[in-house]
């Protein structure tokens, strides 16, 4: 035999005479020791708990998020139950909400869910409202008690289009219109385009595109070639978030269409073209009469300042020069 069996038939051979020598009553002592102390091992570790005992699986995520008007999940697993019950609490009043799958909530948005031979018991809450955010916990009616908590966080999901309130564009050139979800713990199933109360229709005219990204949870609207009859209010419609609108307006060439501005202080046209474009937009609209009474007002005013600065110095000549003649009469 080799001498790790040998060790280990003497450590076997030891055990066994110890066994024999003690009566049952050490025996049972000892094993109630070792139990003690394998649960202050458990409690400490929360990786072990002895069989027969219900004890949370760790593992479970305590932390969700949801969307308003959405279902929220909070997913409590117990294993070793056998016949005790499991309840959820709500914290900050501590209302017992469920015990086993029966509710006891006059609140019918909450509910219990579990399914026959699962060690997980779920409480959802359907739509989820902001007032639902803080602190759940979930309790096994065991002696004594034994809970874990859960943190439920609820969040207003909103759509943002990037190109701000107003956009305007030239006729000719491309509207690109891109609608970014935010705050939304799951990426939208779809996001509709709608110009006023009309879903986007791609047949009826060409060169419209949707790019979506389930990803990046954006969605991107281009239309080619825009038309002064493709202005008006474009909404971003996400399946679980608000929408989002833009107001586009499209200039027909030198002669911009008539708009109708939501905001107060509207977009100057120099800051969307550029200043060259915004001169050459002013210029062709002002009166010939009005250019040259700019024009003089101009002239005037550089007439003005030369006129000014002559006399100033005319009147400092004179006062040096009499400054001088004072001095040489002085001596």
């Amino acid at each position: 035999m080799t001498r790790p069996g040998v060790m280990l038939s003497l450590i076997c051979l030891s055990i066994h005479r110890m066994v024999v020598m003690m009566n049952w009553k050490k025996i049972l002592i000892l094993l109630l020791l070792y139990c003690l102390f394998m649960r202050r091992v458990s409690a400490r570790s929360g990786s072990w708990e002895p069989l027969g005992q219900p004890y949370f699986d760790n593992s479970t995520k305590r932390e969700t998020t949801a969307a308003v008007g959405q279902p929220a999940f909070l997913h409590c697993r117990v294993r070793n139950l056998a016949d005790r019950s499991v309840s959820w609490i709500r914290k900050r009043d501590l209302h017992i909400l469920t015990v086993g799958v029966h509710t006891y909530s006059s609140d019918a948005r909450f509910a219990a869910l579990h399914a026959d031979g699962s060690d997980e018991w779920t409480l959802r809450i359907s739509p989820a409202q902001p007032r639902d955010s803080g602190a759940y916990e979930c309790q096994v009616s065991t002696e004594p008690k034994i809970s874990l908590s859960f943190r439920l966080t609820v969040v207003v999901s909103k759509a943002e289009i990037l190109s701000g309130p107003e956009l305007f564009v030239r006729a000719g050139s491309d509207i690109n219109l891109t609608c970014v979800t935010k705050h939304a713990p799951d990426p939208p199933s779809f996001i509709y385009w709608y110009r006023g109360d009309q879903v986007v229709n791609y047949a009826q005219r060409g060169g419209i595109s949707v790019v979506t990204e389930q990803r990046t949870r954006t969605s991107r609207l281009l239309i080619a070639r825009a038309l002064p009859h493709d202005s008006g209010n474009y909404t971003c419609a996400p399946s679980s978030s608000e929408s989002a609108s833009v107001i586009v307006h499209v200039l027909s060439g030198e002669h911009p269409a008539a708009m109708q501005s939501s905001s107060s202080n509207p977009p100057r046209l120099d800051n969307i073209f550029g200043s060259s474009l915004f001169t050459r937009y002013s210029m062709n609209n002002v009166s010939r009469s009005s250019f040259g009474m700019l024009v003089l007002s101009h002239y005037i005013s550089i007439l003005s300042l030369a006129l000014f600065i002559f006399v100033v110095n005319v009147i400092m000549n004179f006062i040096i020069h009499n400054t001088f003649s004072l001095i040489l009469d002085s001596r």
